[in-house]
């Protein structure tokens, strides 16, 4: 999930519902599903919002490879936004969403006073620590500067990443939602704050910094060669899952693209089509 988003109040999501819906294209106006959370039938059609990358191509080739074969019927809507899709499935506009993490997901069900939840695990987009003028993570000497996100989920996000690999020392119990404040020992290093999106345009500025898996990619960095130190899948709360409204979690419709999505077949697509370490599973290996 792209996750420099910022919440802006119920006036704010109220307004982009109303005006926003068809802002991507027919593939982003959930008002002519066919679906409905708790409206449809099992044969009706399974509708899906979801980001253009992966998110909507990993739906995408279930819909194509696998879902005929198990009885599902899938449609797929994209959306740029990162509020409309969990605000089309709180009301039932499509039936479920797949696009975003547990951290990201938590702020905004307490924020909009929504009631989506996580059905299952699919990916992750890992997060690394880069640099242009670096090669290797010992490297790093007090005096030099690592930017890293502004905004809370990635900001704490971040720091984890860094203390997990000894770059830093963050306080006792900060877990993911350190702030800079939370550093215990900066080991001599200066931090510079931006918005996600503009840390990679920084990297000619700064010595390191911490980058999404999406944005590395727009910035022609690969995870798996260039990244100093990466986020692991494995337990990883970021994990970017298929989620539903509270209560439709055992439409069996909703059931069966869960275990298509944990399958064999997506697990090696992924793993096919990503290559550069920018998306990995977040489930099972292969049998």
């Amino acid at each position: 999930m792209r996750k420099n988003i910022k919440l802006t109040g119920a006036f704010a999501t109220i307004t982009a519902l109303a005006l926003g819906l068809t802002a991507c294209g027919t593939a982003s106006d959930p008002s002519s599903s066919k679906g409905g959370s708790g409206k449809a039938g099992a044969s009706a059609p399974l509708v899906v919002a979801a980001s253009p990358t992966p998110h909507a191509d990993i739906l995408t080739f279930v819909k194509d490879n696998l879902a005929e074969k198990a009885g599902l019927k899938l449609e797929v809507k994209e959306f740029t936004d990162y509020v409309l899709p969990n605000t089309a499935t709180q009301s039932g506009q499509v039936d479920a969403n797949y696009f975003q993490h547990k951290p990201y997901l938590d702020d905004f069900n307490k924020k909009n006073k929504t009631t989506i939840v996580p059905v299952v695990n699919v990916h992750l987009e890992p997060l690394g620590l880069y640099s242009k003028k670096l090669k290797s993570l010992k490297d790093l000497k007090a005096g030099q500067t690592v930017a890293v996100p502004n905004d809370t989920t990635n900001g704490g996000r971040a720091l984890k990443l860094l203390a997990d690999n000894g770059v830093i020392t963050l306080k006792d119990g900060v877990g993911a939602n350190g702030k800079l404040s939370d550093i215990k020992d900066k080991k001599g290093l200066e931090f510079k704050e931006l918005e996600a999106a503009t840390v990679p345009r920084a990297l000619n500025d700064v010595d390191a910094a911490v980058i999404n898996g999406n944005y590395a990619i727009e910035a022609k960095l690969s995870p798996a060669k260039d990244a100093l130190a990466l986020e692991k899948a494995e337990g990883n709360p970021y994990a970017n899952f298929l989620a539903v409204r509270k209560g439709d979690e055992k439409d069996a419709r909703v059931q069966k693209l869960a275990e298509l999505l944990n399958s064999p077949e997506v697990k090696k697509y992924i793993e096919d089509t990503y290559k550069d370490g920018s998306i990995v599973s977040a489930f099972g290996a292969v049998k």
